[in-house]
């Protein structure tokens, strides 16, 4: 129906216009991007990005209709990163090192954690649907069920854009500071020992955890939490 609003980017065509030879799709994500990694969520607006483009609202919306289809198309990039997995001789191994690449992309572009929420139906896009395919052919040759294997897929992503985007906002947070988390938690540490005086299970965690290093702390958890996640689906098979 000619005026109707498209539901995402994906499904509607890309404009065959010539008018504006010099712009492209690619050029406006490309420079979405290095101005999301540059400046963060807050500092995207359709009007900002022209200015660094060089290019009127027109040639703009030619191509991206709305800051929506724009982050679908952003977030989709971010994910063609990403290798996408392919089947190998243990199914675990294969995800272990998917989910430390799909973090490592994440943790990359600490600003995607709190876009994925409004990037419309980003999963539609291609590089998200290559990385969802070959995820799901891991899982098939593991032993898992088509459908088995969706519901993996699904609590692994859940788990992984969950760790990370806590771990991004962080570390966001502390370099907007002007500080790095070794330092935060030594000075952080005595206050946060007193808080917990009262609450023994807590002082014991507090305590044990005191001097560590943070990013291999972070690491180490990571792991082990996703260690938790593949015991329970490794149940499934059983």
């Amino acid at each position: 129906m000619s005026g109707e609003k498209e539901l995402s980017v994906w499904t509607r065509p890309r404009s065959q216009r010539r008018e504006q030879p010099a712009l492209s799709r690619e050029q406006i994500v490309a420079a979405a991007l290095d101005l999301l990694d540059a400046e963060g969520i807050d500092a995207l607006s359709m009007r900002k990005l022209g200015t660094r483009l060089n290019a009127g609202a027109t040639s703009m919306y030619t191509h991206v209709a709305s800051k929506e289809e724009l982050l679908e198309l952003v977030v989709d990039e971010v994910y063609g990163e990403i290798a996408p997995p392919a089947p190998g001789e243990d199914w675990r191994a294969d995800i272990m090192l998917f989910a430390r690449n799909v973090r490592a992309g994440l943790l990359r572009h600490p600003w995607i954690g709190s876009v994925l929420g409004e990037a419309g139906v980003a999963y539609l896009g291609p590089n998200v649907l290559r990385m969802s395919e070959g995820t799901l052919a891991v899982f098939e040759a593991g032993g898992f069920s088509l459908k088995a294997a969706d519901r993996a897929l699904n609590t692994v992503m859940a788990y992984i854009i969950g760790r990370a985007t806590s771990e991004a906002a962080w570390l966001t947070r502390l370099a907007r500071r002007g500080q790095n988390e070794q330092e935060w938690a030594e000075r952080l540490w005595p206050a946060a020992e007193e808080a917990v005086r009262a609450y023994p299970r807590l002082a014991a965690l507090y305590a044990d955890q005191r001097g560590q290093d943070q990013r291999e702390a972070r690491e180490r958890e990571f792991e082990d939490g996703l260690e938790c996640v593949l015991d329970g689906l490794a149940t499934r098979l059983k």
